[in-house]
């Protein structure tokens, strides 16, 4: 009787062997899998890395309205030039000229200094100078106005020097600045937009590839059986025999494949890409790979669960690209969680990508350990069951279906 046991757990895993060696040589032999599977997660963060290297918009070109021609406005049109966020590009006789440049996409902003911008500071007024942005470019109008801003507070930081008939520098800096701050940017220092979207991007890329991958072989398999007269199976993974545990077998032989290689896909994808492009990145390295795990395991099984709707091997092209920005957008990395609307904060949280992506920012820019982060570690591993049983009753069902017509 024991021997007997051990002739069946030997076949059993020469058959669980032989499903995934099978699988492995499915996945080699499919160009379009191999395209999704390792090109697309090597080669996409390279490319969303380098484009956002520079982090923040320098050198945005300005237009200038000087209608004062004094030597204040001279003043201030040089230290807004000798910004590395702006430069003057054009000098304009009125206001219309300028707004038609921007209309021409040649510069992005516009400073209009009216007659009296001299003359109202000599006669003890407040002047002005107006800021006109191109607000179609959040980044261009960030360092227009936040440049424009930092000349007027220092020239009207000289203004009051020279007025207040102080005599050390200490007065001028008490009546100039009397009470002291110091701004911090926490978590991101270079206020860069690079370190800003780039963890999000990484992990919906682990998972949306995933999808590509799976659904791509699941639509194989699909188009294989339709054209094959003895098979009239459904499902997106063949099972092998009739017995209870054959699909198992079948399911994490697939499981297994897709895990060996995208667990290298997430190692270089959240520990190597960020330390090349020099962006921030606080990861404890074991913390992180302590949370890969799960999201792994989510986003395959949330991928066969997918890879059921998937007839044809088009098909998962459609819902990869159909559904790409609507998760970045409802996972809360590009707009605040608390204003997403109740119904897209129940989707998203049926997402992997949702928690992935909020655990990683914690983690890789806020410096988060895997303690801090248990709300989005366990709601990984729920998804993991969830899609994985799932899985197992679909697998099941068009299992039974099969053998009826049998």
């Amino acid at each position: 009787m024991g021997k007997r046991n051990n002739e069946n757990t030997d076949e059993g895993s020469q058959g669980f062997l032989s499903i995934w060696a099978n699988q492995m040589r499915a996945i080699f032999k499919d160009e379009g899998i191999l395209i999704f599977a390792f090109l697309v997660p090597i080669l996409y963060p390279l490319l969303y890395s380098w484009i956002y290297t520079n982090e923040v918009a320098r050198e945005v070109p300005v237009s200038i309205v000087d209608m004062s021609h004094s030597n204040l406005s001279r003043e201030f049109i040089d230290k807004f030039d000798a910004s590395p966020n702006t430069r003057v590009a054009y000098h304009c006789d009125n206001l219309n000229e300028a707004k038609d440049l921007i209309g021409q996409q040649k510069v992005f902003g516009v400073l209009y200094f009216p007659e009296d911008f001299q003359s109202s500071v000599y006669r003890m007024e407040q002047s002005h100078v107006q800021v006109f942005c191109d607000m179609s470019f959040m980044l261009y109008y960030k360092a227009v106005f936040e440049t424009a801003t930092e000349v007027s507070q220092e020239i009207n930081t000289n203004i009051q020097i020279e007025r207040s008939g102080n005599w050390t520098a200490r007065e001028d800096e008490i009546s100039t600045k009397p009470l002291d701050f110091d701004e911090v940017q926490i978590f991101n220092p270079t206020g860069g937009y690079g370190t800003f979207i780039l963890p999000g991007v990484l992990m919906l890329i682990i998972q949306q590839t995933l999808l590509l991958s799976i659904g791509l072989l699941a639509g194989s398999k699909r188009e294989k059986a339709q054209l094959s007269s003895s098979s009239s199976n459904n499902v997106a993974f063949p099972l092998r025999g009739e017995q209870e545990g054959a699909f198992l077998r079948e399911l994490v032989g697939t499981f297994l494949s897709f895990f060996l290689i995208y667990a290298v896909m997430a190692a270089y994808n959240t520990l190597l890409v960020p330390k090349l492009f020099h962006f921030t990145s606080l990861l404890h390295a074991p913390d992180m790979l302590l949370f890969m795990f799960p999201y792994l395991l989510a986003c395959i099984f949330f991928a066969m669960t997918v890879s059921f709707a998937v007839k044809y091997r088009e098909n998962v092209m459609l819902i990869v690209v159909f559904s790409s920005i609507i998760f970045l957008f409802i996972s809360g990395v590009s707009w605040p969680q608390s204003s997403i609307p109740k119904f897209w904060q129940w989707v998203s949280s049926l997402i992997p990508s949702t928690f992935g992506i909020r655990g990683f920012i914690r983690m890789n820019t806020m410096g988060a350990r895997l303690s801090d982060i248990m709300p989005e570690y366990i709601a990984l591993w729920l998804q993991t069951i969830f899609y994985f049983i799932l899985t197992l009753c679909i697998t099941k069902y068009y299992r039974n279906k099969s053998l009826k017509k049998i």
